[in-house]
């Protein structure tokens, strides 16, 4: 009988995480929930989770709201019905194109209209939600007339009390005024909670008509969705097949530039690698950062592959990043393998300057219907928590300034502000924002809007509405495009040799940064500072008890910076190993 759910998702508005509304909802014996999110379908693929763990069925939809006030709530038949949806909303959000008081037309979608918005004439697939406690109104003929055509309204936006008051404060922070000036029309009822399905149906048991459409809208709608399915563009050129040999093509040119034909370690590593990038279907990903990189070069910018894509030799031999894995022994089941679940992840740097031309590359080179970026929820902050509660009570500037920079213990206590800080620690982890993840891009095989809705930030590109973990979840890796105001510096810098000393410094040509005396000199004594990851004190020390002279040391030490390798002492040890090799050994195994 729940139709119209919100979760947290609906941003400063709904109270519940998804896990706590199925969770309630199978406590209370409930069989059957549509998500409806306010302008967003953030939170569907966990709730189908979710639900499935709990043996509910799941149905997705969306709820349609113009500044605030409600205009109807669609529910999807299938899961093509939230494609649909997907693009309304995607058109009002990056197209400008306004929200109509009545529903598009929709093919898989059914639409549930409030009382306060019903149109001339309902198309087959609308239909008028009414409240328990609007039944009295059907005494009017102008309403007698359409019970033919309505269902059981019954929204659930909170589940206690004391939820009902912390969505008024959620209300209030979104409007920017105090609690006391809320409108009734700018918060839910309090009947918007999760009950026994029983007293519902007690309650319409004199419009039996209107009981048998709500239960026919359960048994039409459905929400199949395979998670195990690949969703990144599937191929590069006409075909796998044809991928695998445009990849292979690629990584034999770049082995003839980088070792030589005869390398026969380096043509076994390449053979290798492929047939793992194949089975994996993976070459699409490697070809697509590949052109990405051609680009790159075409333009002059500079780049810089790092993380464990270095592990690859075929990246290596793509150009994709410049670290050779075979002379560093690196391995490329630490990037790759038959076992690993996570996609593989090129973590690819450019300048500040030329990150946003990069960008508009990938969109335009590969369809805005099928580029978006990730998102990423905001939640709220301890700081911000405060304020944010602290101005709905009313509090002046000078007591918000106090909560944020002390301790609630520490504050004079009040009735006011044991109410900021009990609601406050209730928002915490709540999200509040969606916002454009730093460097995630996903590029669809099919329109992106089949998954979500898109929303344009301030930066101009349009990002989905879940973050990466969702991402992956439903089958879409992202590509990260990074930058790194350093590789700015370091361009201007080739330029103004070639400018004043007519010298061509190679930057990717690593031999020279390995093979520099001085600067292995300043290494071994952490003089780093304005060097991208090596400046830290932390680094800086670890540095100088590595007496760090060359490129090997200096890969090992950014590995073992790491906060997990030095809480349990084994950075400790390696530096005294690496500093004492006569003084400690390894166990043979009688070998």
């Amino acid at each position: 009988m729940f139709l119209n759910c919100h979760s947290y998702h609906s941003l400063r508005y709904g109270t519940l995480s998804v896990k706590e509304l199925v969770a309630q909802a199978h406590a209370l014996g409930i069989r059957e929930l549509v998500l409806t999110d306010i302008n967003t379908v953030t939170a569907i693929y966990e709730f189908k989770k979710e639900c499935e763990n709990k043996g509910i069925k799941p149905i997705a939809g969306v709820e349609i709201r113009k500044d605030g006030r409600l205009l109807y709530i669609t529910v999807a038949k299938e899961f093509s019905g939230i494609g649909e949806v997907n693009k309304m909303i995607t058109d009002y959000h990056c197209n400008g194109k306004d929200l109509c008081e009545m529903a598009t037309e929709f093919d898989k979608v059914l639409v549930i209209y409030p009382l306060e918005n019903i149109p001339e004439v309902l198309k087959d697939n609308e239909f008028i939600g009414i409240r328990e406690e609007e039944l009295t109104l059907l005494i009017r003929p102008e309403f007698q007339r359409l019970i033919s055509r309505m269902v059981i309204l019954q929204p659930v936006t909170f589940s206690t009390k004391e939820e009902y008051h912390l969505h008024r404060i959620l209300r209030a922070i979104d409007h920017n005024t105090l609690l006391s000036k809320l409108e009734e029309t700018e918060i839910c009822r309090k009947s918007e909670y999760l009950r026994a399905e029983k007293s519902i149906l007690e309650a319409f048991q004199r419009y039996p008509e209107i009981i048998q459409n709500t239960k026919n809208i359960f048994s039409s709608c459905s929400f199949e969705f395979d998670f195990k399915k690949v969703r990144n563009q599937l191929n590069f050129t006409k075909s796998r097949e044809s991928d695998l040999k445009f990849l292979t093509r690629l990584a034999y040119l770049g082995l003839k530039k980088r070792y030589g034909l005869d390398h026969e370690e380096a043509r076994k590593r390449i053979e290798k690698e492929l047939k793992v990038i194949h089975e994996l279907k993976f070459c699409s990903y490697f070809l697509i950062t590949w052109d990405i990189i051609r680009y790159s070069n075409r333009m002059g910018f500079m780049h810089v592959g790092r993380g464990s894509g270095a592990n690859s030799i075929v990246s290596y031999c793509l150009g994709i990043t410049d670290i050779c894995p075979l002379e560093l022994d690196l391995y490329f089941e630490r990037f790759l393998n038959l076992n690993r679940n996570t996609p593989p992840d090129f973590d690819i740097d450019w300048s500040w300057q030329e990150r946003d031309p990069m960008l508009q590359y990938i969109f335009d080179r590969y369809g805005k219907e099928h580029v978006a970026f990730c998102g990423t929820n905001v939640e709220f902050k301890y700081k911000s928590i405060f304020r944010e509660v602290g101005k709905v009570f009313g509090l002046p500037k000078e007591e918000l300034d106090s909560l944020t920079t002390q301790s609630v213990e520490a504050h004079d206590r009040n009735k006011v502000v044991d109410r900021v800080a009990k609601y406050g620690k209730l928002l915490e982890k709540f999200p509040n924002q969606r916002s454009m993840h730093a460097c995630g891009i996903l590029i669809s095989e099919e329109p992106i809007t089949n998954f979500t809705a898109l929303e344009m930030p301030p930066k101009g590109f349009p990002i989905v509405q879940f973050d990466m973990y969702t991402a992956e979840d439903i089958g879409l890796e992202k590509f990260d495009i990074l930058s790194q105001r350093g590789l700015g510096t370091i361009n201007d810098t080739v330029k103004l040799i070639k400018e004043t000393r007519g010298i061509t410094v190679d930057i990717r040509d690593t031999t020279i940064s390995k093979n520099e005396a001085l600067a292995n000199e300043h290494l071994a004594q952490g003089k780093t500072i304005g060097c991208f990851y090596i400046e830290s004190p932390a680094m800086r020390g670890l540095l100088r008890r590595l007496k760090c002279g060359d490129y090997r040391t200096l890969v090992a030490a950014s590995s073992i910076i790491r906060p997990g390798v030095a809480q349990s002492g084994m950075m400790r040890e390696y530096i005294f190993r690496h500093n004492h090799p006569d003084q400690f050994e390894y166990f043979s195994f009688g070998v």
